[in-house]
């Protein structure tokens, strides 16, 4: 599939989103968050959901959290645009709350819809929540992302290897200054994994 193609085809899905109403956080929402970055990208990081400045800007990973895995990725010579980011949930959910089981069931064809048009080798997931889904989606058993924080999970989607990565939230790392180092070694892993299969 070409780069347009991808395009149009997210475009669509962006459309399908705005006009959503699976779940109720249609309502509280102000602008859906689909995703950005490269339709072309090896990469794909999945977080958990939009908050504040990404409802507010329409955009995924614009706030602190944002800021700060922009600082990680430039410190492992990765750009924005040669990777694509986007979240399991597409709503902020109200005062940047966890999703809920429904929500995620809800929104999960977007995610899937994004995931089949980008096809990455890599995946790296931010937080328990987007971990989880990987993982269930992979047949992985899940417990806590402090069990499975930088590792590397092979696994077989789209009948082709594909490698995923977990990590700790940015967000959680604006609270607990370790796990900066955390979520620097295993965006570090990511680094050295583009460099093997050079993609």
């Amino acid at each position: 599939m070409d780069s347009r193609t991808r395009i149009e085809a997210l475009q669509q899905l962006m459309d399908e989103v705005s006009k959503c109403r699976k779940c109720n956080l249609w309502r509280s929402r102000r602008n859906p968050v689909l995703g950005d970055g490269s339709v072309e990208a090896s990469i794909v990081f999945i977080g958990e959901a939009p908050g504040y400045w990404e409802d507010i800007k329409g955009k995924p990973f614009v706030g602190s959290a944002g800021k700060l895995l922009d600082e990680i990725l430039r410190e492992n010579l990765i750009l924005r645009d040669e990777i694509y980011i986007t979240n399991v949930l597409k709503c902020r959910p109200p005062e940047n709350r966890d999703p809920r089981p429904e929500e995620i069931a809800a929104c999960s064809d977007y995610l899937e819809r994004q995931l089949d048009l980008i096809r990455p080798k890599i995946i790296v997931t931010l937080g328990r929540h987007s971990t989880a889904y990987i993982f269930s989606r992979a047949g992985i058993p899940f417990k806590s992302i402090g069990d499975v924080q930088g590792r590397i999970y092979e696994v077989k989607f789209w009948e082709t290897k594909t490698y995923v990565v977990p990590s700790y939230h940015p967000a959680a790392a604006l609270y607990n200054a370790k796990l900066r180092d955390e979520i620097g070694n295993a965006i570090r892993l990511v680094g050295r994994m583009r460099g093997e299969l050079g993609i």
